[in-house]
């Protein structure tokens, strides 16, 4: 099976900037969709943006339109999310979650990586 681990994280001042990775592996690797989540403790799960591995441009929710930049990586089976001008309200756990061809949900996830953005 693949296994997504996101890496990045860290703790940044109002302003700044962060880049998120998320590296996928595996002996099969089907992807359809990937895409971005963030959680923070007594929210419910935020989209924050997709794009699909063959091609197109990528999709953000509102929130972080302008400000977040996704791109992917076939080669190295990466994708990214550059974060800038952070916000303290953008703390929050982020999740890479896959969507596999022939599938119709996200089937698989990382464990995530916390990104905290101080006033």
């Amino acid at each position: 099976q693949v296994q997504l681990v996101e890496s990045g994280g860290g703790s940044v001042q109002a302003g700044g900037s962060l880049r998120l990775s998320c590296a996928a592996s595996g002996r099969t690797f089907r992807p359809a969709v990937f895409a971005w989540f963030r959680q923070t403790p007594g929210k419910e799960r935020e989209f924050v943006s997709a794009i699909r591995w063959g091609g197109g441009a990528a999709e953000y929710a509102e929130s972080v339109q302008g400000r977040f930049t996704m791109s992917r990586d076939n080669r190295k089976n990466t994708v990214y999310l550059r974060m800038d001008s952070l916000e303290p309200e953008d703390t929050a756990i982020y999740y890479c979650a896959l969507q596999s061809l022939g599938r119709s949900t996200y089937d698989i996830w990382g464990q995530g990586t916390q990104v905290t953005v101080s006033g």
